[in-house]
């Protein structure tokens, strides 16, 4: 099934922008959306990845296919929800290509830019522009040597691997969003920033928990999701039983968040002592509080 894609654009650059800002920044890229692309130009609504060195273990789990192939230290990526791939928006990302190296005054080996679209763009549309497919599912490529840079990447299309479920979170087909959902939950939360999770869930819960918001006509900024997702989140934790909740938790982690005097309530004295040593159990003792105390025992 196929959303109602009738969402104004910017709803959706926004969005899918803050995806990559929770995701990305703990593995070590830089992401920067509304790209300047030349010294007297408007921003470009564009997405900009940035990286150092090659893809770590780290960052390639978080990367879709095609894009954690590309060798390039400056990924830009236009995308496409409400809009079918056209002419015009090939056009428009070869612009963006060609301005950025300009301005930034990088190499083509330095730069690589995605067309990225959230609907499947028709076989015979892609055989017209040049693009093949590739043996990645939803990965593009063009041998034309003016696309030559520009791979095609359909969300609806990509493989099922939870590296390209991140993305997928924004497929324009209910049933590979869905999957895409179910892929993350087999992910350790431990994983993910609280500001990702809570964004995921407000995701899902616009999507799949209100029918009548399934095609998000609403707008909706990544601030006011996110803060759903949070709210949703809790409500969620409040009605689960306590051994859900803590379930995956560490107990040095859960016993951290407490001071001393509070991990000991509910203790009894020699509970409290299991695992000390004789020498150690009597550290912070005076001598004469030790001597009255042998007294005592002597005296009984």
């Amino acid at each position: 099934m196929t959303e109602n894609l009738d969402t104004p654009k910017t709803l959706w650059h926004l969005l899918f922008s803050k995806l990559f800002e929770e995701l990305l920044p703990p593995v070590g890229i830089s992401v920067q959306h509304n790209v300047v692309l030349m010294s007297q130009s408007p921003e470009a609504d564009i997405l900009l990845l940035r990286r150092e060195k090659t893809w770590t273990k780290a960052q390639r789990e978080r990367l879709p296919d095609g894009i954690r192939d590309s060798h390039a230290r400056h990924l830009l990526l236009e995308f496409k929800y409400t809009e079918s791939i056209t002419e015009s928006a090939i056009l428009q990302t070869l612009v963006y290509d060609t301005l950025y190296k300009k301005h930034q005054d990088l190499s083509e080996a330095e730069v690589q830019t995605f067309l990225i679209s959230a609907k499947k763009t028709q076989e015979k549309r892609l055989a017209n522009w040049g693009y093949q497919s590739t043996e990645q599912a939803g990965v593009y490529h063009n041998p034309l040597w003016l696309l030559k840079d520009i791979p095609l990447i359909s969300l609806n299309e990509l493989s099922d691997e939870t590296h390209n479920a991140w993305v997928k979170c924004f497929a324009s087909h209910l049933i590979e969003k869905r999957k895409a959902f179910d892929a993350l939950k087999s992910k350790s939360l431990s994983a993910m920033t609280a500001q990702l999770k809570w964004f995921l869930s407000g995701l899902w819960r616009h999507w799949f928990n209100d029918p009548k918001e399934d095609d998000m006509t609403l707008d909706m900024t990544p601030e006011q999701l996110t803060k759903m997702g949070e709210m949703w989140g809790d409500v969620f934790l409040h009605d689960l039983p306590i051994e859900k909740r803590l379930a995956g938790l560490k107990s040095q982690d859960i016993l951290s968040r407490f001071n001393p005097e509070e991990r000991l309530v509910g203790l009894k004295p020699e509970e409290r002592l299991v695992g000390l040593k004789p020498e150690e159990r009597l550290a912070t003792l005076k001598p004469e509080e030790i001597e009255n105390y042998l007294n005592k025992i002597k005296q009984k």
